[in-house]
């Protein structure tokens, strides 16, 4: 019988250009799994077949766990001092096995072994298959829509299958079985029965690699593409940069009469793309994203990573977009906070920090308007500033003496420990279900506590702006917190 074996494995294994050891493990799952099915509980089993002879011995096994951890399922597990006793020198995450009485073949069911043998090979199989496939190192996947399955697309590629999710699509695109489709390959999910291959047609870097096939010099490194944002099958923008003086980086990804970008915004269902030229200055950046609108004036805040953008009437609808979307489409491009506004509310909200600026200084410096005014004049916008600017610089400001410029950082550090102060008095008044609430951090429970946010029910109250306001996040980062400090009001509703 072991030489039967042994040649039918032989036989299965050039049949279906499968490797030896992976037709023997599969019998040896089959043994183990009809050998399980003698006991009662969920015991664990292992199957050896010599390689050579054809010889096969069954075991019983145990993983060894944590004596702090209890016995999850006691028929295939043991705890380390039990297990200790048994065979010494064992450790946790070991197993200890014990021989039992081999099952004969003739006594599987031939059906059951014949179906995970096969399961098996067809696994071996398709991952044969899939690593050739990804062995190309190819970033876009191309092929013919399969069928549907759960509102997702099945794409195939000769033997090689891929799963076009529903959210992945452009919107309004209508694809049908037998489609020719390109899409880029974003992740592998061998869990996945018959299509392992996640794609994706609305993701930024799909049409970052259609640039890249479409303009020669980015493959040549002359071009870079640094940044890429879309509101997908409606519009885009990607961020380009020249590494050699020589060549145009906007000029040469659009082509000659518009041929390279056009080809891209074909594939995308008439996605139109604005090409902005890149630069290492954020300011200047964000001046090209906002493009076709003119900028007039540009306020950065570094510790906000926020900028406020001044254009006139004229261009503050096209700054904006239809919907919002040329300022959000620029600033998913950038990484920057944008705040789009006329050259009024420029001056109002200028007037209102200065305002905030000196009433703080008189109050805490306890300065007249003159001195603060002063102050402000000179770029000093907070205390911590006053306290720690080098002393030169203080010292280089017209009618500031070294007396005057020490007695400031002095009444400014005091300041601050008075703050700091309160501000971890505030902090210990936060409840202990805030503190324990997913992704706040220990900074953002300070900024919280500062803006008098002191419960769960206080944070899942407040709206998206107030909490980027108080914290410096972005939206997204804004409104999943909001929701999490939600959830216990929807818990045990259907």
């Amino acid at each position: 019988m072991n030489r039967e074996l042994l040649m039918l494995v032989e036989a299965i294994s050039r049949e279906k250009n499968v490797e030896r050891d992976v037709v023997l493990g599969a019998v040896e799952l089959a043994l183990a799994q009809a050998t399980k099915k003698l006991y009662e509980g969920e015991v664990d089993i292992r199957v050896s077949i010599d390689r050579d002879s054809g010889h096969y011995e069954t075991f019983r096994r145990w993983l060894v766990v944590p004596d702090d951890a209890g016995l999850q399922n006691p028929e295939a597990e043991e705890l380390l001092m039990d297990a200790q006793e048994r065979v010494s020198g064992v450790e946790v995450g070991n197993y200890i096995e014990e021989p039992i009485e081999s099952l004969p073949i003739g006594r599987i069911g031939a059906m059951a072994a014949k179906q995970v043998i096969l399961q098996k090979i067809r696994d071996a199989e398709r991952e044969m298959l899939l690593n050739d496939f990804m062995s190309r190192g190819e970033k876009i996947f191309t092929g013919t829509v399969k069928r549907m399955d759960k509102g997702d697309l099945i794409v195939e590629a000769g033997r090689v299958e891929g799963r076009l999710r529903r959210n992945e699509m452009i919107p309004k695109e209508n694809l049908r079985s037998g489609d020719r489709v390109r899409a880029m390959i974003m992740d592998v999910d061998l869990t996945l029965r018959g299509a392992p291959i996640i794609l994706s047609r609305s993701a930024p870097a799909f049409m970052v690699e259609l640039f890249r096939n479409e303009v020669p010099e980015i493959e040549q490194g002359l071009l870079e593409i640094k940044s890429c944002a879309r509101d997908p099958g409606s519009r885009a923008k990607i961020a380009v940069v020249s590494h050699d003086r020589r060549v145009d980086p906007i000029g040469t990804c659009v082509g000659v009469r518009g041929t390279r970008v056009n080809a891209v915004t074909n594939e995308l269902a008439g996605e139109r793309v604005d090409i902005v030229l890149w630069s290492e200055d954020p300011a200047q950046f964000v001046i090209g994203a906002l493009a076709p609108a003119n900028v007039q004036s540009i306020v950065v805040d570094e510790e906000k990573h926020a900028m406020d953008v001044v254009v006139d009437e004229e261009n503050l609808a096209i700054a904006i977009g239809r919907g919002g979307q040329n300022v959000r489409l620029a600033s998913d491009l950038t990484g920057w906070k944008i705040n789009i506004m006329d050259a009024a509310e420029s001056a109002q909200k200028q007037a209102s920090e200065t305002d905030a600026a000196r009433r703080l200084f008189m109050e805490k410096l306890d300065v007249d308007q003159e001195m603060a005014d002063i102050l402000i004049a000179e770029g000093f916008e907070s205390l911590e500033e006053v306290a720690y600017v080098p002393l030169q610089e203080m010292l280089d400001i017209e009618g500031f003496d070294e007396d005057t410029v020490n007695e400031l950082r002095v009444r400014a550090k005091d300041a601050l420990l008075t703050l700091e102060i309160a501000r971890e008095e505030s902090v210990d008044d936060v409840s202990q279900e805030l503190r324990d609430l997913q992704g706040l951090t220990p900074e953002l429970i300070a900024k919280l506590a500062a803006g008098g946010i002191h419960t769960r029910d206080d944070l899942a109250d407040l709206a998206i702006d107030e909490l980027t306001d108080l914290t410096g996040q972005s939206e997204e980062e804004a409104k999943a917190l909001i929701m999490k400090a939600r959830e216990h009001w929807f818990a045990g509703q259907e």
